[in-house]
C-alpha cells in the first residue's frame, strides 16, 4: 500500500464503553499502526496490544464486517473500517 490511509475504528460493547466513543477516525498504513493509534488516543483500551505485538485474546477485530484478523501487520486501505468488538460471551 506505501502509505498510510484514513481509517475508522468502530467499537461495539464493552471497548466502546472503554473508549468512552462509538468511533475514532485515524490515518494508519496496517491494523497494527491502527492499534496503537487507538491505545493513544483512548487510554481505557491500553491493553488492546499485547507485549508480542498481537491482539489481546479478549478482542475480535474485523476488517469492513467481513473478514476477522489477528495478523496485526495486515494492510488496510483508504476507507477500511475496523469493528473492534469484545471476545467476551455475552459482551
Amino acid at each position: 500500500m506505501g502509505g498510510a490511509a484514513q481509517v475508522t475504528v468502530e467499537f461495539y460493547g464493552i471497548p466502546r464503553h472503554r473508549a468512552g466513543r462509538a468511533e475514532l477516525v485515524v490515518s494508519a498504513a496496517t491494523v497494527g499502526e491502527t492499534l496503537a493509534a487507538v491505545e493513544r488516543a483512548c487510554p481505557g483500551l491500553a491493553d488492546l496490544i499485547r507485549p508480542d505485538g498481537k491482539l489481546a485474546p479478549h478482542y475480535l477485530l474485523s476488517v469492513n464486517g467481513e473478514t476477522f484478523v489477528k495478523d496485526v501487520r495486515q494492510a488496510l486501505s483508504p476507507g477500511d473500517h475496523l469493528l473492534l468488538l469484545s471476545a467476551d460471551a455475552g459482551g
